[in-house]
């Protein structure tokens, strides 16, 4: 294994924390993965990384080489990333996160046509809802929906997403159908936990301009888009997403629509990415057709 691939090995390892996760990523034998670092350690005199049987963690200087080593890759990266494009051909890895809704209903029906039109270029996808550090994860982009507050990313807003308020039939059948907002205090929601903040998120209404929060009783709180709809499914009470999460459902009549007049606001969806270098090309023309996918899709 030559230096650069070591390098690219040893960021994987402190990012995922783990030997067999990192050799997976890779392609590669744990066996190997352990022999390549012991020679790292060994060539430059120090230890890099603490093992034990649950973690792997960087000692100080090891945490040190890492931050050299990202950097000394994404430029690699970024040097044949340039030139691959200078020819009219991107190409390289790049690795994307979202969530889990956003990746099956609407990235991957429409990613045939960006392949075909970049078939150099490799996507490593993840899913996800976790705010993700991607310097140290080495992440290229990752799409995120509602607020930004302070992070240390570049955003690009790729569009609002329309929502909805719903519920299944057999819940409705059970607790009636609210027709004003004032009917909801007798109501339940299934909570959706936020990833960042831990706490479930309120119900919200747009009422002449203005948001109006609802907190309900809950029997059940999750903290997946997938699990969240089908709690609701399910009958565990009311639950408000984006109308692409649930427009078959809707549609089928699995799910149903309330309180149209009073409908949550429209979620920003955006794509964030490293600040501080230029965007390699396949992540540059990525960027891009996303940006292109959100303005030609129904909202």
């Amino acid at each position: 294994m030559d230096r650069l691939e070591t390098m690219r090995l040893f960021t994987r390892i402190v990012a995922l924390g783990s030997f067999s996760r990192a050799a997976e990523q890779l392609g590669l034998a744990r066996a190997s993965a352990t022999q390549s670092i012991k020679q790292l350690e060994a060539r430059l005199g120090v230890r890099l990384l603490l093992r034990t049987t649950r973690q792997v963690t960087p000692t100080v200087d090891g945490e040190a080489y890492y931050h050299r080593c990202v950097a000394i890759l994404n430029d690699v990266d970024d040097l044949e990333a340039e030139f691959a494009h200078a020819g009219g051909h991107p190409q390289g890895r790049i690795r994307i996160d979202l969530s889990g809704s956003l990746c099956r209903l609407v990235l991957l029906p429409a990613l045939p046509r960006f392949c075909a039109a970049y078939p150099q270029i490799h996507l490593d996808i993840t899913v996800s809802d976790r705010h993700i550090d991607l310097v140290r994860e080495g992440v290229d982009c990752v799409l995120r929906f509602g607020g930004l507050g302070d992070v240390p990313h570049v955003a690009r807003r790729l569009g609002q997403m329309s929502q909805v308020t719903c519920a299944s039939p057999g819940y409705l059948q059970r607790s009636g159908t609210p027709q004003t907002l004032t009917d909801l205090a007798h109501h339940r929601a299934v909570d959706y936990v936020a990833a960042a903040s831990g706490k479930p998120v309120p119900l919200e209404f747009v009422v002449d301009g203005t948001i109006e929060r609802r907190n309900l009783p809950a029997t059940v709180s999750i903290n997946s888009g997938e699990a969240y709809v089908a709690a609701c499914e399910a009958g565990f009470g009311i639950v408000q997403v984006p109308r692409y999460h649930v427009a078959r459902q809707l549609d089928e009549g699995s799910l149903r629509e309330i309180l149209p007049n009073w409908r949550p606001p429209a979620l920003p969806l955006n794509v964030l990415y490293p600040p501080g270098r230029q965007l390699p090309a396949r992540v540059r023309v990525f960027i891009d057709w996303l940006e292109e996918l959100f303005a030609t899709e129904p909202a």
